[in-house]
């Protein structure tokens, strides 16, 4: 537990699918620039070339914001099945976004693949590993939320594990395990965390967890004591339906309950 976690903020991204909540590009800018001063390590800031607002925000931040501790992100998915890195527009979207890290989304559970996907298995795997291997190639740090994890691991583990191993041979450098509809329990959570460190001892593993059960930050920290080491969040646990994990509670519980550092203790 001596080694640091990181925190990745997707206030910006996560935080405003809310209902209610939204926020301008000034906002955003605004927002961006707190999150810097509290020293997270990654901005998510949205998914460029997805509506207007977030076209103009990475337009802007890329003149108008200057981080001083953060690493700004872009957010996007990966290639289409069946489709070309190299032709797809979701990806040059993220190249045009000019970060030097990018967060994709991928499809890691078995059923998501084959019925909304509408694809093969081997189709899902190449196409983690295809959009991993041409970021990477493109100078840009890579991570992967591996969307619905937690259920795909119960339903199908093989698979589950494979889509890890090709974005770990792929070049990723953070392989997210996602809680996508936050419906896992915390033993849960501990047990297939330790089963995906054995595995790949060698990846840097992150959590990202949903509020749906009330569990998403007992799931982060019952992660991080079983090997995660970046955390994925929001302020306040502000995201779509009933939230995400709220970095507000979770980095104190690191540094005051694990003696886990995250940010800088002035901050606490």
């Amino acid at each position: 537990m001596s080694t640091p976690v990181e925190i990745f903020d997707t206030t910006l991204r996560d935080g405003l699918q809310v209902e209610g909540v939204t926020a301008t590009v000034e906002d955003k800018l605004r927002i961006a620039e707190q999150l810097d001063h509290l020293g997270v390590h990654f901005i998510e800031g949205g998914w460029p070339g997805a509506n207007p607002k977030d076209i103009e925000f990475f337009r802007r931040a890329a003149t108008d914001l200057s981080l001083q501790t953060s690493t700004f992100v872009a957010f996007g998915s990966t290639r289409r099945p069946r489709g070309k890195v190299d032709e797809d527009q979701t990806l040059q979207h993220l190249l045009d976004a000019d970060t030097s890290a990018v967060c994709i989304v991928a499809k890691s559970s078995d059923y998501h693949v084959t019925e909304a996907l509408k694809t093969t298995l081997d189709e899902g795997s190449a196409m983690i590993a295809d959009s991993v291997e041409f970021l990477r190639a493109h100078d840009r740090q890579v991570l992967v939320d591996m969307e619905h994890f937690f259920d795909g691991f119960k339903n199908d583990p093989v698979y589950a594990l494979a889509c890890l191993e090709k974005a770990h041979a792929a070049g990723a450098d953070v392989l997210v395990l996602c809680d996508t509809n936050g419906g896992t329990l915390p033993q849960e959570t501990a047990e297939i965390t330790a089963e995906v460190s054995a595995h790949l001892p060698q990846a840097r593993l992150g959590i990202h967890c949903h509020n749906d059960g009330e569990l998403a930050v007992a799931n982060t920290l019952a992660s991080v004591q079983q090997g995660a080491r970046q955390i994925q969040g929001t302020i306040n646990g502000y995201g779509e339906r009933t939230g995400n994990c709220n970095l507000t509670s979770v980095i104190h519980c690191l540094a005051l309950k694990l003696g886990v550092e995250s940010i800088s203790r002035e901050h606490v």
